[in-house]
């Protein structure tokens, strides 16, 4: 098939284009690289089935160009802000960068007449909630302008289904982990005491406790719902019913890099503003469908923080 991956620059896009390529798939790129890297995408300079195009999804003429011109009978819309702190200060960027993306994507979509889009969608449209999180938990309020952003995509994605014959793939990500990572906890961590192993300041108590999945397996997750479910509008928490704490991540990052920092937690229960501290997921419904990751939350975190110091 002909697929469109949009954000390919990224973290999760990079991983997910291999696998597309693997299984035989022509795969275009769309990234503006504001936060992509184009050496993410290096070892693929040569592959005749695989382009990249730094174009801003914003830029109505050019992005349909590329639709126009690729023909996808498949979008992957993994572009958007992934920095939840920074639209704190400017909530433009969610804005922007991860409702309006959508919308553009969609609109392109509809006049170039390509009907699937997979979506990558967040646990942090569910808020603060206080209980394990499946897909029909209501009322949606997140704190966070992404979440906000990411869940105005969904409920667009929904009426653009019913009125165009559309058919999508909702993904509601845990949190993330594994090499080509560009930001998050082990990130942060890692690099900090790359700079410094000689004390890890850490933003929070350490008690805050997410699930946690490693970036191969949300690929194959990915595209396991792609290729399996099949009502025009599917949606699912993709993740594991496990989770890890901030001080777990910290001290398998510590064992992992054989270092002995003094660790300093602030007093709060969250990161910044916006962050969900105690995040409880649900993956029945994928799990039913036939998917289970094969790591639990701590094993995922500690295959990441393996491959990332690898590289």
């Amino acid at each position: 098939m002909n697929i469109l991956v949009t954000g390919g620059a990224g973290f999760i896009g990079s991983h997910l284009i291999d696998a597309l390529l693997a299984l035989g798939h022509q795969v275009a790129v769309v990234d503006n690289l504001s936060l992509g890297d184009k050496r993410q995408l290096d070892h693929l300079a040569g592959n005749s089935r695989f382009a990249l195009h730094v174009v801003d999804i914003l830029d109505q003429s050019s992005f349909s160009k590329v639709m126009a011109d690729s023909a996808p009978d498949c979008v992957f819309h993994l572009a958007a802000n992934s920095d939840i702190a920074r639209s704190h200060d400017d909530p433009g960027v969610d804005f922007h960068n991860t409702f309006e993306t959508t919308y553009a994507v969609l609109c392109a979509m509809r006049t170039c007449g390509v009907k699937q889009i997979v979506f990558a969608s967040t646990s942090a449209i569910y808020g603060d909630a206080a209980c394990a999180l499946d897909e029909n938990h209501g009322p949606l309020l997140p704190v966070s302008h992404y979440g906000a952003g990411k869940l105005a995509s969904e409920a667009f994605i929904s009426s653009f289904v019913a009125n165009y014959g559309m058919q999508a793939w909702i993904a509601r990500f845990a949190n993330i982990v594994g090499e080509r990572a560009t930001h998050g906890a082990l990130f942060d961590f890692i690099n900090r005491l790359r700079r410094d192993p000689s004390e890890l300041p850490v933003r929070g108590n350490g008690e805050q406790a997410k699930p946690y999945l490693y970036v191969k397996e949300l690929v194959e997750a990915l595209l396991f719902i792609w290729q399996n479910a099949d009502e025009p509008l599917n949606v699912f928490n993709v993740g594991v019913d496990s989770r890890t704490s901030v001080q777990q991540i910290v001290r398998t990052v510590i064992d992992e890099m054989r270092v002995q920092p003094e660790v300093h937690y602030e007093k709060g229960s969250t990161g910044w503003i916006g962050d969900v501290a105690q995040v409880r997921y649900r993956v029945d419904k994928l799990g039913a469908l036939g998917w289970h990751a094969r790591r639990t939350s701590d094993q995922a975190v500690q295959c990441a923080v393996r491959a990332m110091l690898e590289t």
